[in-house]
């Protein structure tokens, strides 16, 4: 595996790799990588003739300072874990790199699926997501990028800048990979203390049970409501907001009728860290 700095020698390289016939696939990541990131590298490296990943601590997707100051950073580990993994170029520029001084910036518009959920909770991180991974989409020219469903909505969001920017690429989105507790693995996950970490698997626990409520007849609404008081009654536990949407548009639905597909997305705090997670409603 090589380790890149320079968005110079990333171009070189892949120019070359393109003149062989070669695929390539891509892995935007923040590091900090876990099972789930790595799942997503090996099915690239499978379908691709190509892996390219990339580690970039975006600040333009942090409406906190203080989350941007203690999101993890492992870089060392990351490298062995890619090298293991079969990645073939690490791409790990710095922000200088990325964001040049005074360049202007894609604006993007994702009117009503940008409108709730994430969107609401954290103004400017779409922004800021969509424009690094267009950045990296620009650099690599990959055949195929590969996103995790922890992160539904951004997935959403990430297709429709493939729009807007005409990208001829595939989006592969992978299935959440969990701890045996149910936890989906998340980068965040290290920053639970000893004392909170036992109420982590609790989200994805009320997730499950509230699939037996809708076959009892709960309504949307009703579901919603249960999942927030019940997480809200431990310690340690603070839901931020849990919605049943459209798996498609992410508008909320008051019935089950609403929508072919549903999806209840939810955002957490356990402790100080917040955890995001979904299920899909059959």
């Amino acid at each position: 595996m090589k380790t890149i700095a320079t968005k110079k020698e990333l171009i070189s390289l892949l120019d070359t790799e393109r003149e062989l016939g070669k695929s390539i696939g891509l892995v935007p990541t923040m590091g900090a990588l876990h099972e789930g990131h790595l799942s997503l590298v090996k099915e690239a490296v499978k379908r691709y003739d190509i892996c390219v990943v990339s580690i970039f601590v975006n600040p333009k997707q942090f409406n906190n300072p203080q989350d941007l100051i203690t999101y993890p950073r492992q870089p060392e580990q990351d490298i062995a874990l890619l090298e293991k993994a079969g990645c073939h170029y690490l791409f790990m520029p710095t922000e200088e790199e990325v964001y040049e001084e005074g360049a202007v910036e894609k604006v993007f518009h994702f009117g009503s699926i940008a409108n709730v959920m994430e969107g609401v909770q954290r103004p400017g991180h779409f922004e800021g997501v969509a424009l690094i991974v267009s950045k990296l989409f620009e650099l690599v020219r990959p055949h195929g990028a590969f996103f995790g469903e922890k992160d539904y909505q951004q997935i959403a969001i990430i297709r429709s800048m493939v729009q807007q920017c005409a990208f001829d690429l595939d989006i592969i989105a992978m299935p959440i990979v969990r701890e045996s507790t149910g936890l989906a693995l998340s980068s965040r996950n290290q920053r639970l203390t000893e004392e909170t970490r036992p109420y982590a698997p609790m989200i994805y626990q009320k997730l499950r049970e509230s699939l037996d409520w809708k076959k009892g007849g709960k309504t949307p609404r009703e579901i919603e409501q249960k999942v927030t008081e019940e997480l809200n009654a431990h310690p340690c536990l603070d839901v931020e907001y849990y919605m049943i949407v459209d798996a498609t548009t992410l508008q909320p639905i008051t019935s089950w009728s609403d929508a072919p597909a549903t999806i209840g997305c939810i955002a957490c705090y356990c402790g100080e860290v917040r955890l995001i997670d979904n299920i899909s409603y059959p």
